[in-house]
């Protein structure tokens, strides 16, 4: 009788091991969760966070370029205008040199 009451605190004992390392494991569980989580949620932020910061660079990048197309465009307004003034000098210089010759025929007779 003793025997069998002796092997049943055994057993208890054994259960109440396995009962106990249950607990501290699922403990230790719940903590590694929770940081896991936690982690989780500063990522998920941060994410956030360079996402909004992708957005915002690329409407500058496109603003930039909008801006750089309107000013080539305008560069290139400007080079013809440039060349146009050439010509028109070219052209009145042409004109003065004539009037010049003819005043210069003028005066020799």
């Amino acid at each position: 009788m003793e025997a069998v009451q002796e092997q049943d605190l055994d057993t208890l004992s054994n259960l109440e091991e396995r009962i106990t390392r249950a607990v501290q494991a699922i403990t230790h569980l719940r903590s590694e969760n929770h940081q896991l989580q936690e982690r989780l949620s500063a990522t998920e932020s941060e994410l956030e966070s360079t996402r909004a910061a992708r957005d915002e660079a690329q409407a500058l990048s496109n603003e930039f370029q909008k801006e750089n197309g309107e000013l080539e465009e305008k560069l290139r307004n400007a080079g013809d205008e440039a060349n146009q003034l050439r010509e028109e000098r070219r052209q009145v210089k042409d004109r003065i040199e004539k009037l010049l010759g003819q005043l210069d025929l003028l005066s020799a007779t």
